[in-house]
């Protein structure tokens, strides 16, 4: 029965992957604009707590969200694998600093399960779902609920 709903569902998903802490995450690569090495980020005051401040990305300024901040986990400092993913949310432009970037990942769209009622640490209102892959998992987080439009308000002020 599993090769026969394989067959007649054969979406793939593509997906960037990313670590924060042990978990590894995916977001959809469509909504992904690019990735870029940590830079110099300018404190906004009185910023929601999980904004990390702006940055000046070819003379547009992008606000940076800290995604261990947002998703509730302890914060830890900035090294050489340290990225900002410039994402595409709701016609916001965001970056989500991550501990690092892994890779781009194809996966059928059948490996992915709903989330689990109980996800431990990480808001499960932020995840789409959890994909299946042969000796790990992978988060699914639905960007689209990743920011209330109060904050994507808040955001846009800054």
């Amino acid at each position: 029965m599993a090769e026969e709903h394989q067959r007649n569902d054969g979406t793939l998903l593509q997906l960037v992957t990313f670590n924060i802490s042990q978990e590894e995450f995916g977001v959809d690569i469509l909504k992904v604009q690019e990735i870029i090495r940590i830079m110099e980020i300018t404190k906004v005051p009185r910023a929601p707590e999980f904004v990390e401040g702006v940055i000046n990305l070819r003379g547009k300024v992008i606000p940076i969200i800290d995604l261990r901040k947002r998703f509730g986990m302890a914060s830890r400092g900035h090294d050489s694998q340290t990225r900002i993913i410039v994402i595409e949310i709701n016609q916001m432009i965001v970056g989500f600093v991550v501990d690092s970037v892994s890779e781009v990942l194809r996966i059928p769209a059948s490996t992915v399960e709903p989330p689990p009622s109980i996800m431990s640490g990480i808001e499960s209102e932020y995840i789409s779902g959890v994909g299946k892959l042969e000796d790990r998992l992978l988060i699914l987080i639905d960007l689209d609920k990743l920011l209330s439009s109060e904050e994507q308000g808040a955001l846009g002020t800054v």
